[in-house]
């Protein structure tokens, strides 16, 4: 099948007992895999990987990282063993400039695995990772977002993986739906994307109040940067899993198509 350009999707993944558990955010999850045409390759911005500086895993094996502590033994038992791309790597690398440059010491984290365990369980996407650059400004996760649009064309998939609100800090485990000001700054990124305004969302502080409360560190926020940056004024934008959970957290997603 031909396509002009490939989507773009990102990812709010919550928590990694996603990728074990069924829920109606990893259902919808399922269904992409289904819906979003099969790419070449996957090049995957996820939060768990943030770095000093832009770095590329050009790794033909990359291992799986166990990111997180205090779970299940059945979500470690978990194994996806997909393929590294090392030419897309290369590729990405090129694209992304002097600045970016090969790093080999992480491999697929929790961020990845677990939602493409679920749009992909038979691992037979070949994934490279990019990491979350944390010296970068918000305009400039945007800019490289804009220097990946190329990868569209050629068959890849750009996945990024994060979670528009994410503040740990002020979790109620408890409440089923969101704080107002968790509703109040996803509805704020929601009308500023689907209005095709995609820059502006590196000005997060213009939402206002909830701004303040929406991360405490911005890593998982930035992977959405990267997919505005590398979508255009012509895509259809979906959103999926619409929904705050546990007062400060966001399990929202963006298809641009």
């Amino acid at each position: 099948m031909s396509i002009d350009k490939y989507p773009i999707l990102f990812v709010g993944h919550g928590s990694p007992m996603n990728a074990i558990e069924d829920s109606e955010f990893s259902d919808e999850w399922k269904k992409l895999g289904q819906e979003v045409p099969r790419p070449k390759a996957i090049l995957a911005v996820s939060a768990h990987w943030s770095t000093s500086g832009t770095k590329v895993s050009s790794q033909a094996k990359p291992k799986q990282i166990y990111d997180m502590y205090g779970f299940p033994p059945e979500l470690y038992a978990l194994k996806y063993p997909a393929k590294g791309d090392p030419q897309l790597a290369s590729e990405a690398l090129n694209l992304l400039g002097e600045k970016a440059s090969i790093d080999n010491s992480w491999g697929i984290d929790h961020g990845v695995w677990s939602v493409l365990h679920r749009m992909y369980p038979e691992a037979d996407v070949p994934v490279t990772e990019l990491s979350v650059n944390l010296d970068a400004t918000p305009e400039e996760h945007f800019r490289l977002g804009q220097k990946l649009a190329p990868l569209r064309k050629e068959g890849i998939l750009i996945l990024t993986s994060g979670n528009i609100v994410h503040n740990l800090s002020l979790i109620d485990w408890d409440k089923k739906g969101g704080f107002s000001w968790a509703n109040a700054f996803d509805a704020w990124i929601e009308k500023t994307i689907t209005e095709k305004n995609f820059a502006l969302v590196s000005h997060y502080e213009k939402a206002g109040e909830s701004a303040k409360k929406a991360f405490f560190t911005p890593e998982h926020f930035y992977p959405l940067l990267y997919a505005l940056g590398a979508a255009n004024s012509e895509d259809e934008v979906t959103v999926f899993n619409n929904k705050r959970i546990m007062g400060s957290l966001s399990m929202t997603g963006y298809l641009f198509k």
